[in-house]
């Protein structure tokens, strides 16, 4: 990846409109549509490295995009350093020499992620378990995050239990991914992954996925989000089963 064909960077720069599309639509997806196409294509390792800036950039905006910033990071801080250690700790699956194990838990990260989000329905969690739940689903998100570069399970799932107000939500959802975007980075970095030559295309990706998500935001007033986000989830589906397949049959 050090000396990337043009026709790649045309794939990443695809990517990266689709995913940042996603996002303005729906609120978030950003990193996980990237890592499942790019995780089809290159090593989840590499995908992971490409998506660390534009990551960062859009979800700090989403984090910094509101008004409780300092309420919502006094109720998730556990949680957040849970993420945080959880990612550390299991970093080295995806810089691994072999990739099919990271692979594997990528795809099959994606096929629970986009099953559960289609069929399961909404729960509620009393705030009272908060003490001891929010470090616990904090870990364990930090265990996924750092074997498949995916930051969404079970940490998003855990939020929309949380009764926030839907704007505090989302910047509940902007200050997750951002922890776990710098936590990824960190990971990968302490066990040699991380590839310098690829940061300036990690930093060119920003501007097709801000792109994306200035179309997102456009025509989420056009179409329904609902029939859109179930789209994109059985898309995440038949990614993840390929993916996995894939690494199985290898």
């Amino acid at each position: 990846m050090s000396d990337p064909s043009f026709s790649l960077v045309l794939v990443l720069a695809a990517t990266f409109l689709i995913a940042g599309l996603v996002k303005g639509v729906t609120g978030m997806g950003l990193p996980t549509v990237a890592m499942g196409i790019l995780g089809a294509l290159i090593s989840p390792l590499a995908a992971a490295g490409l998506l660390l800036v534009p990551s960062f950039v859009t979800n700090a905006w989403q984090l910094l995009n509101g008004a409780n910033l300092s309420a919502i990071v006094a109720r998730l801080w556990t949680m957040m350093l849970a993420v945080a250690a959880g990612t550390l700790a299991s970093a080295g699956i995806i810089t691994g020499s072999g990739t099919g194990a990271a692979t594997a838990a990528l795809g099959a990260t994606l096929i629970l992620y986009a099953g559960y989000t289609l069929l399961a329905r909404q729960i509620t969690v009393p705030r009272r378990h908060e003490p001891w739940l929010s470090p616990l689903i904090g870990f364990v998100t930090g265990l996924v995050t750092g074997a498949t570069g995916v930051f969404v399970i079970p940490a998003v799932p855990y939020l929309q239990a949380l009764g926030f107000e839907r704007d505090d939500l989302v910047q509940a959802l902007g200050l997750s991914f951002t922890v776990s975007t710098i936590a990824l980075a960190l990971g990968i970095g302490m066990h040699g992954g991380l590839q310098f030559g690829n940061i300036g295309l990690s930093v060119l990706a920003v501007l097709p996925a801000l792109a994306g998500m200035a179309l997102g935001q456009t025509l989420r007033k056009r179409i329904s989000p609902t029939a859109f986000r179930r789209g994109f989830l059985i898309c995440l589906l038949l990614l993840g089963g390929e993916m996995l397949a894939r690494s199985i049959w290898a």
